[in-house]
């Protein structure tokens, strides 16, 4: 050994990772960005939470002062879009035969 002890390495091993001379990595750094990003992460979570709180209140309140309860205008539009398909199904089978003639 050149006068370093064994404790003395395992202290600089768990600061430092070395792969045969190549790459240092200090995890200190390493460690202070992980909590940073969880930190952030966390941070956003309860932006997200707090605006969706916010967008589903409003749209409660919205929906609350409509004349028209939303199932029911779905309902009225949905007959509206089977009235009209079958209309047209019925004028394309009995459309006179003059009007199929051949476009050129």
């Amino acid at each position: 050994m050149s006068g370093h002890s064994r404790a003395d390495t395992v202290g600089a091993m768990t600061d430092t990772t070395k792969t045969n001379g190549g790459l240092q990595v200090r995890s200190a750094p390493l460690v202070s960005g992980a909590t940073l990003i969880g930190v952030g992460g966390l941070i956003a979570l309860a932006g997200v939470a707090i605006g969706g709180f916010h967008l589903l209140s409003a749209i409660r309140k919205w929906v609350s002062a409509m004349d028209v309860p939303p199932s029911e205008l779905a309902r009225q539009k949905l007959a509206q879009a089977k009235a009209a398909a079958t209309a047209g199904a019925d004028a394309w089978q009995h459309a006179p035969t003059d009007s199929r003639a051949p476009v050129s």
